[in-house]
């Protein structure tokens, strides 16, 4: 029987269930790093055969953890442990050099790298005149294959002139062309995702993802990069250090 990493110790007097319990104890683990991103969490049978619970009460734990976004489920293959990237609000860095910061392996699927016609929204984000053409940036970003967020970049077309060229990392692109910029405006909400980007997502109809909308601006105030990103919320999140003013 495979053995588990973590040890669970009921209290008879706790008011909260048995299955609350154990997903508080399994959590912990979790987050102590007993069971690392996309590994399986231990079955349902090998939690209650391990710990003599009934297999309802070791499911109850794990629907706990689903909920928290600290587990997903992959039909037809377990339970896992699911990748968390936690970003600073403080500080501005890219998608890219995020993953590799936390040591998990970046890639993009880009589904279009295009020049169209800004949008009316486009053209007073960026500061750009009627008519005027912006490289078009649509893709898929994963970590270690996992799709975490559907993202849709907009550039003046003198900022990225040959969108085909960006590969990996915008910013990395950008900077090499001396156009990365230095600090940006983000704004984040939550919304339910509809059909089409719940398959992009690969997540149930109306699952809560987290919509950031991000203005990039150069040395000089310019606007140089329009960002909408749909990131998943069971993946993706973020923290703020605030402090009282003394």
């Amino acid at each position: 029987m495979t053995r588990l990493r973590f040890e669970f110790h009921p209290d008879v007097r706790e008011a909260s269930p048995l299955y609350l319990q154990l997903a508080q104890t399994l959590a912990q683990a979790i987050r102590d790093g007993h069971y690392q991103a996309d590994e399986a969490l231990p079955s349902e049978r090998v939690l209650s055969e391990s710990l003599s619970l009934s297999r309802v009460t070791a499911r109850r734990a794990i629907d706990q953890l689903v909920e928290q976004g600290l587990v997903v489920r992959r039909q037809g293959s377990g339970n896992y442990i699911a990748p968390k990237l936690v970003q600073p609000l403080s500080r501005l860095t890219s998608f890219s050099e995020e993953l590799h910061q936390r040591g998990y392996r970046p890639s993009s699927r880009w589904l279009h790298r295009t020049f169209s016609a800004a949008s009316p929204d486009e053209q007073l984000s960026l500061g750009i005149s009627n008519g005027a053409r912006v490289a078009r940036l649509e893709r898929l970003r994963l970590a270690d294959e996992v799709v975490m967020a559907y993202e849709v970049s907009v550039l003046p077309e003198a900022a990225l002139p040959d969108p085909l060229q960006v590969d990996a990392s915008l910013y990395a692109h950008l900077a090499a062309l001396g156009k990365a910029p230095v600090r940006a405006l983000q704004h984040i909400r939550a919304l339910n995702a509809g059909r089409e980007l719940a398959q992009l997502l690969g997540v149930p109809g109306n699952h809560a993802v987290l919509f950031i909308t991000r203005v990039g601006y150069l040395e000089s105030g310019l606007p140089v990069e329009l960002t909408h990103s749909y990131c998943r919320s069971d993946y993706y999140g973020f923290v703020a250090e605030m402090r009282r003013d003394a």
